[in-house]
């Protein structure tokens, strides 16, 4: 079939085909740099282990070792996959020269120049997050610390966080995510519940009451319910940052896919929030058993999580994804992953949402189902390929031997 015919069957549907694929080519989703680099950054010891309840598996050939390796590999990703790549870096990415090197407490906006050259050239805004996990004054709690030192140190790093995002939304002339998430939390299970979380809230904010632009920087909080060594008790819960991003103006909620329980689905959250909020922020990734950031699926629930965003407004959604595999070429799984929201976020914007909701409001669930089920079979592959053309950038069946010829050519010459 081709583009025009399956064209045809979707505008008998309603749908208007064109506007979709114009829809989704102005979509900014951030691109996580640190799948690149099995999340090591350039601040620390790259043999230490990572810390903070994260991990990574897999020894595949070709991690990048230093900025201009990511750089370039972020490039082949960005070469690779269709729609507007928005770059989304955590603090431990700073680059320094001439043998400078400072604690994440005293970050400045110029060890983030180069990433900003970096986006300048190419068109990208970019995110940012700090970065409160594998570095020595993990102890192992940051702002929910009881050492008034170690949660000091975390609040001025949180805080020059704020002024690199605002230095990073200025300069590239875009909105900057701030997402804040930090794995504090106990291995068994504690004494004390609520200390930790009045600290930690002290400590947001602290970080907050750093001056910005509430119209250029967007401060997130990300919960989670657990992480290695800290399995008992997480102290930023679901129920922590929903409650505090809703009891201020100048904070929002971030869910990450993977930072529930199994049974629980963001795809259902997402309408939830956004019927109180204004904004929310996603982290796409995909947990298997627990958080274990898989590389992203065309599988329903990528699917589910799109027909929300698109449902209750793409604009208000600030879309980001999160997983880091060492197992498989990993220019590959980035743009495996990217690519598959692509699809989801395209086959959101080709469904006939109105007539769908008509059929909802109505109580004709019989006919809401079968035009649901029907849908699936649409000829969906052939506007995903116009998409792809739209763009500028390989089909399926065309960019992975396009990966495969930079792995040989580069990934497999570094140590």
């Amino acid at each position: 079939m081709s583009f025009e015919e399956a064209k045809k069957k979707y505008e008998a549907l309603g749908v208007d085909v064109e506007a979709a694929i114009k829809k989704l080519k102005t979509v900014p989703v951030s691109l996580h740099c640190w799948q690149g680099d099995d999340v090591r950054g350039f601040d620390t010891d790259p043999t230490k282990p990572l810390t903070g309840g994260i991990q990574t598996t897999g020894n595949y050939p070709g991690r990048a070792r230093n900025p201009e390796e990511l750089m370039a590999d972020i490039d082949k990703v960005i070469s690779l996959v269709p729609g507007q790549v928005k770059l989304n870096l955590h603090a431990s990415y700073a680059i320094f020269e001439h043998g400078e090197w400072v604690d994440r407490d005293k970050l400045l906006p110029k060890h983030f120049q180069k990433w900003v050259e970096f986006c300048r050239e190419r068109g990208l805004g970019c995110d940012f997050n700090p970065t409160f996990f594998s570095h020595p004054k993990c102890d192992p709690l940051t702002l929910s610390s009881p050492n008034e030192e170690t949660r000091k140190f975390w609040v001025e790093h949180g805080k020059a966080c704020i002024r690199i995002s605002q230095y990073l939304a200025e300069e590239l002339g875009q909105p900057c995510v701030m997402n804040i998430w930090a794995g504090d939390g106990y291995k068994d299970v504690p004494a004390d519940r609520i200390g930790p979380r009045l600290r930690y809230k002290q400590s947001f904010d602290e970080i907050l009451s750093e001056p910005f632009d509430k119209t250029k920087v967007y401060p997130c909080a990300e919960s989670k319910v657990f992480g290695i060594g800290v399995e008992s008790y997480t102290v930023g819960s679901a129920e922590w940052c929903l409650k505090y991003a809703s009891s201020r103006d100048d904070c929002i909620c971030l869910l990450d896919n993977g930072h529930y329980h199994p049974t629980e689905l963001v795809s259902d959250k997402i309408s939830a929030i956004l019927a109180y909020d204004e904004k929310l922020a996603l982290h796409v990734t995909r947990g298997v058993r627990w958080d274990s950031d898989h590389v992203v699926l065309f599988d329903d629930e990528t699917k589910e999580i799109a027909k929300e965003v698109v449902r209750c407004g793409i604009d208000r959604v600030f879309l980001a994804l999160d997983y880091f595999d060492a197992s498989i070429n990993r220019v590959s799984a980035w743009a495996t992953g990217f690519r598959n929201f692509q699809k989801a976020l395209l086959f959101a914007l080709l469904q006939p949402v109105e007539e769908l909701k008509a059929l909802q409001d109505s109580g004709n669930f019989t006919k809401l189902m079968v035009v649901q089920e029907e849908l699936k079979t649409m000829p969906f592959g052939e506007v995903w390929d116009e998409y792809c053309r739209a763009c500028g950038k390989p089909l399926d069946g065309q960019w992975l031997s396009q990966a495969e010829e930079y792995e040989k050519a580069v990934l497999l010459h570094r140590g």
